[in-house]
């Protein structure tokens, strides 16, 4: 074909496929175009849902525990070498907005353990983490003390208190193993490396993040003894940088001052425990698979749409064969019906996904048990599968338009 015949039959199958639009049923119209407005919105909205659980998951992990830079143990190393020293340099950096200094133990909790009457009776316990912060540091990093649904978060002068999340209250999950009949003010026992300490229950958390869920929060100067730390050894230093100075190039200026010798060193994203980064990849695996039969779904409806259209008017397509309209200007016509169908439904679905469900979402995220969920539609990732929904729908209108253009002028016309 020529290039001026082509373009001779393009207009023409433009003209067609405006008339057939024109001269549709209103309501065919609108039912197709809404069609394509629900899968392109399946297309990204259930695997935006998936992804943006583990966002959310990511955001608390690194809202309320890793900051944008962590700085923790080396793996071969119990804690931070020269702890003293790395946090003092962190602390008169220019980029640093805010910093914490955390110790971190393993630790036994119990409680009512003054009215257990003998051995025998299981004692009412819990292992956990204990985590030492100075408290005022701690909240001017993530606004730990906002978590708090019952008492109050620890002072800098709290010596003998401590602050424990929901996760580990029997009263809060009945169905999972928890420490029973413990409120604000009760007086419980703790045990790290062998010291006992009675402390009492201050506040109580409630968190998403598994880092707050999993501590026992308890001032820095009776955790370094209960570890025995005579050397300040800190097992983390969460640090968060001011809004202009970016976490990556951050991260490489405390290489560059060779704290990577002390410890590990971690962007907030490299910090994210195993768990949540194979959530987050197997979620984006069964998105991308559930978009995939979405897109599917689409192909085939719209092949159906043009292949009943075709069908239904096979007769007045071999009248356009016989007036000498090509039958390539009538497959052009078929595939512009579909083209339109697909960018009309897939621009509605756009304008609703960024101008109302993503903003009400962020102002309303999904109450998960371990993430305050939203939906993630990432631009580039968005327009792609616009794309490709755009792509199918053009081989879908193709196919069955050529397959009945193809028939014999005559039988056409005759209805044979």
């Amino acid at each position: 074909m020529t290039r001026s015949n082509f373009l001779l039959s393009l207009k023409v199958g433009f003209f067609l496929a405006r008339k057939d639009i024109k001269n549709n049923n209103i309501w065919t119209t609108v039912l197709i175009i809404f069609i394509m407005s629900l899968t392109f919105l399946n297309l990204v909205v259930v695997r935006g849902v998936l992804v943006g659980l583990t966002v959310g998951a990511s955001g608390a992990n690194r809202e309320f525990n890793s900051g944008d830079v962590l700085v923790s143990a080396l793996d071969e190393n119990e804690y931070i070498e020269d702890s003293p020293t790395v946090l003092e340099l962190i602390k008169n950096l220019d980029h640093v907005d805010a910093v914490s200094a955390r110790y971190k133990g393993a630790v036994v909790v119990e409680a009512n353990y003054k009215t257990r009457t003998s051995d025998d009776v299981v004692p009412n316990t819990i292992a956990t983490v204990l985590t030492g912060i100075l408290p005022s540091a701690e909240k001017k990093l993530n606004g730990i003390d906002k978590l708090i649904i019952e008492g109050k978060f620890i002072d800098d002068d709290d010596v003998d208190a401590i602050v424990i999340d929901r996760s580990i209250l029997k009263e809060f999950n009945p169905d999972l193993v928890g420490l029973e009949d413990v409120h604000v003010g009760t007086k419980v026992r703790i045990s790290v490396n062998g010291n006992i300490r009675e402390v009492t229950v201050k506040g109580i958390t409630k968190s998403k993040s598994q880092a707050v869920q999993q501590s026992v929060y308890m001032h820095e100067d009776v955790v370094q003894q209960l570890l025995d730390r005579k050397d300040f050894g800190r097992n983390q230093i969460a640090i968060r940088v001011k809004d202009d100075v970016d976490s990556l190039a951050f991260k490489d200026l405390l290489i560059a001052n060779d704290i990577d010798q002390d410890g590990k060193i971690q962007h907030w994203l490299e910090a994210q425990p195993k768990f949540l980064k194979d959530i987050t990849s197997t979620f984006s695996l069964i998105g991308n698979l559930i978009g995939s039969i979405a897109l599917i779904v689409a192909a085939i409806t719209i092949f159906i749409i043009i292949f009943v259209n075709a069908v239904t008017r096979r007769r007045y397509i071999g009248i356009m064969k016989g007036i000498g309209i090509t039958s390539h200007a009538i497959i052009i016509s078929y595939v512009i019906q579909a083209m339109f169908y697909a960018i009309i439904g897939t621009s509605l679905a756009l304008i609703f996904i960024y101008a109302f469900l993503i903003p009400y979402f962020v102002r309303n995220p999904l109450d998960f048990p371990f993430s305050d969920g939203i939906i993630v539609a990432e631009p580039f990732g968005t327009f792609l599968r616009a794309a490709l929904l755009l792509v199918a729908t053009i081989i879908a209108g193709f196919v069955p338009a050529r397959t009945i253009v193809r028939k014999n002028t005559l039988d056409s016309i005759l209805g044979r």
